[in-house]
């Protein structure tokens, strides 16, 4: 089979979608007999038959409707190709992919990457969300461009803009713990209470756990706003970010079991991107652009209310 072209498919994909040749003829801007030809050729090509001539209307063979299938497919991506050669042409990215993780305070960070693109109309945001190690591997695999996510300090292999500190905080509801709340409370004691971890949505890094107590049964579940229902309402124990729950340990909805054996932790909060790939005009400006909003994240961070200063002891 001799490999059939480009301007083969577009003349046959033309004539399914406008229902003859002569109308795909006009709206290709091309003649009758080239598109004919064309669509001769491919199944010339393919051996196989892909149009049915027989009635008024010419119309697609069930060989030719999965050829179709696929075709567009390939044209789909041909086009998206152009658009991209395009916009690089003109000096500018078609489309930027940003990842935000979960420990990212999320309403700030959409209403700033909002207020970018909002000038920013010929690129195209693809905006994910991933959890424990999923950014770094989605930018490591190439399908991101920027993450805001922990980082470790001295990673090499990273850009980074810091964005503050996220303080981890192990959390229960009033009543949860079968005994009362001190400083002294050591992770045996919650091995047989159930623990809410995230899921990290990597799929293949090795996987990662953040705090995790050997042997307690765990739920997981994919966002920190899951997790804090869960908490909340009594199923489970686990740590949460201080922003997302600041509220909630102020007015006692939440009790700190943060002590000397349960110290949590603070993770460092970062926008980050690869050392070792260019990067262009539009995702240079989203960086300069980060990097002067970033006290606003940073405020974001900061805890509005304080945590409970004392957490009151309160049994089952």
């Amino acid at each position: 089979m001799s490999g059939f072209t480009l301007h083969d498919l577009q003349c046959f994909d033309a004539v399914i979608q406008a229902g003859g040749f002569q109308a795909a003829a006009a709206r290709l801007h091309r003649s009758h007999p080239a598109v004919f030809a064309a669509v001769a050729r491919l199944e010339r090509q393919t051996g196989l038959t892909l149009l049915d001539r027989s009635g008024y209307r010419v119309a697609a063979t069930a060989a030719g409707r999965s050829f179709h299938r696929r075709a567009q497919s390939l044209l789909a991506e041909m086009q998206a190709l152009r658009s991209h050669a395009e916009q690089l042409a003109m000096g500018e990215e078609s489309e930027l992919h940003i990842v935000l993780g979960d420990l990212c305070p999320r309403p700030q960070a959409l209403a700033l990457l909002g207020r970018f693109f909002a000038d920013c109309a010929h690129t195209r945001l693809h905006l994910h969300f991933e959890s424990v190690s999923g950014p770094r591997e989605r930018l490591f695999d190439d399908s991101a461009d920027l993450i805001v996510h922990r980082a470790e300090a001295g990673d090499a292999q990273l850009e980074t803009i810091a964005l503050g500190e996220v303080r981890m905080v192990p959390v229960v509801a009033p009543g949860f713990l079968p005994f009362p709340i001190d400083r002294a409370i050591r992770p045996a004691q919650l091995r047989g209470l159930t623990q809410c971890v995230m899921r990290d949505s990597a799929r293949h890094s090795p996987p990662v756990d953040y705090f995790t107590i050997d042997g307690a049964p765990q739920c997981t579940v994919a966002d920190q706003s899951m997790k804090k229902d869960l908490i909340a309402h009594g199923l489970a124990w686990g740590h949460m970010p201080h922003f997302l729950v600041a509220a909630e340990l102020a007015d006692g909805r939440l009790l700190s079991i943060a002590g000397r054996h349960l110290p949590g932790r603070s993770e460092r909060l970062v926008a980050a991107r690869r050392r070792d790939r260019a990067h262009g005009p539009v995702a240079t400006r989203l960086w300069d652009h980060l990097r002067a909003q970033a006290p606003q994240i940073r405020a974001a961070l900061a805890s509005p209310a304080g945590e409970a200063a004392a957490p009151r002891k309160r049994t089952r």
